[in-house]
């Protein structure tokens, strides 16, 4: 076997293998009231946040499920009653373990597998990793808490960081009222991460929290909350994974980024669910003055994702990049975009979407750029390019352009096509096999988004791709 089909197969097995579900406390299956006030008692929560969840509830229950959108996945399997909206592993230290070593045997192991403690060691600022519904291990390195950054899971921000998670939560960039899986999302999240970086601080190396579910027919929820005050920086890194089971399991998580004047964000996501998982995510920003939020997604799992991360420049001067890729093998429908609403003048976004389909699966560019009156010398470029392997796959773009303002500049352009035979000829003449030769092309096409993540990520992802080219996983 060659070094890189070892390579290989050490990645499929690190996000394939399951453990023996060893939880300190289940919540029972189905949404209601009391789920909502368990849950919020068996985190000690204030009355505000119990509060909070009630609401979220209620909007959950009065709103449709997003099922009439043109070309929208199929959510018909998708059944909140059977699913298991909370699970705390077992663990001694509520709020995540500050030593690797103090987590039981069987977490450090699914988390040893993934490689977070490597991760940590070499390329991080710090580290976060949830299993199931909880935080089990977070930790910042000491020369940006001495700074005043805080990173830590968002159970403890509840608790000791009170007053701003009050003023942000669900308030101001995704309340609960924004769609019905932030409104689930409001009702039973849980875990997360809390991160927060004063003015004038740069956190050079990237922080990451990763987000692992390993029981059957569970939801997770996680919340992330970041804020970056005036002319701070910092890169946040989310990776997420779960092994495959017959039960299908649901994501729903929610972020919100808060980008003061000045200050700059970028956002980076590889995600791995397996092939029975919905991924039903809200991320939001809100940029300030001179700002700039970054969203940068690979999307490679899931058997259906709707996700669609949006920015709203509020502030003159303010700017958003969007670099995403999804993959879609049989069976999967990958529904991603951007969103972006340009509320101030002289405001600037870029949209780069790249999509590959393969063995009958779909992938759709769901995009809107909103120009809104007032939004003076505006500017913003779309770019959606799609590959297919095959006819059996399908590739869609549908954006969504909004202009209420007349002194602007809006450009637009999309690529649909099949892997060429002479790309592939051309390459095997050079002594490539059809195999290699159609990686190649991938790794080309998906080019711009590794540029933008820390190395280790970026051979992670490529190897990710070429697993899901070979059907290998999930």
């Amino acid at each position: 076997m060659s070094s890189e089909e070892l390579q290989n197969t050490d990645t499929e097995a690190r996000f394939e293998f399951k453990k023996e579900e060893n939880s300190a406390f289940e919540a029972e299956k189905g949404l209601d009231e009391e789920t909502i006030r368990v849950i919020s008692e068996d985190k000690d929560e204030p009355d505000w946040m119990l509060q909070r969840r009630l609401r979220a509830l209620k909007h959950f229950e009065e709103m449709p499920m997003p099922d009439d959108w043109p070309g929208a996945p199929d959510l018909s399997e998708v059944e909140v009653d059977e699913i298991v909206p909370y699970i705390r592993p077992d663990i001694e230290t509520r709020g995540g373990a500050e030593n690797w070593e103090d987590l039981p045997e069987e977490i450090q192991d699914t988390f040893d597998k993934l490689g977070i403690p490597e991760a940590e060691k070499n390329a991080l600022s710090g580290v976060g990793a949830q299993y199931e519904s909880e935080i089990v291990y977070q930790n910042m390195k000491e020369q940006w808490e001495e700074k005043g950054v805080v990173f830590c899971d968002m159970d403890r921000a509840v608790r000791e960081h009170e007053e701003i998670v009050r003023e942000y939560f669900m308030t101001k960039a995704v309340p609960s009222s924004d769609n019905k899986f932030a409104a689930l999302h409001g009702a039973i999240w849980s875990g997360g991460s809390f991160v927060y970086v004063p003015e004038d601080t740069t956190v050079n190396m990237p922080v990451q929290a990763y987000f692992r579910m390993n029981s059957d027919g569970m939801g997770q929820f996680e919340h992330t909350l970041i804020i970056a005050e005036e002319n701070s920086e910092v890169h946040y890194i989310e990776g997420c994974s779960a092994p495959k089971y017959s039960e299908f399991n649901l994501h729903a998580g929610g972020v919100e980024v808060f980008v003061k004047e000045g200050a700059h964000v970028q956002y980076s996501t590889v995600q791995n669910w397996s092939k029975n998982t919905y991924n039903l995510n809200t991320k939001r920003a809100i940029a300030e003055k001179d700002a700039t939020m970054e969203w940068v997604s690979g999307s490679m799992g899931s058997k259906a994702t709707m996700l669609y991360p949006s920015t709203i420049l509020k502030g003159p001067g303010a700017t958003d990049n969007h670099i995403t890729i999804a993959f879609a093998g049989e069976g999967q429908d990958i529904d991603t975009g951007a969103k972006v609403y340009h509320n101030a003048p002289n405001t600037k976004s870029t949209i780069e979407s790249k999509s590959i389909a393969k063995d009958g699966g779909r992938t759709n560019y769901r995009g809107l750029v909103h120009m809104s009156d007032g939004a003076d010398n505006a500017s913003t470029a779309v770019e959606c390019d799609a590959l297919m392997f095959d006819n059996e796959s399908t590739s869609d773009t549908m954006p969504y352009m909004e202009i209420e303002e007349s002194n602007v500049d809006v450009a637009h352009e999309a690529t649909v096509g099949k892997i060429g035979d002479e790309d592939v000829f051309y390459l095997q003449s050079r002594g490539l096999d059809d195999d290699d030769a159609k990686q190649m092309i991938v790794s080309g096409f998906i080019e711009p988004i590794t540029e933008e993540l820390p190395i280790e990520y970026a051979v992670e992802l490529n190897r990710l791709i070429e697993l899901e080219m070979e059907g290998s996983l999930g």
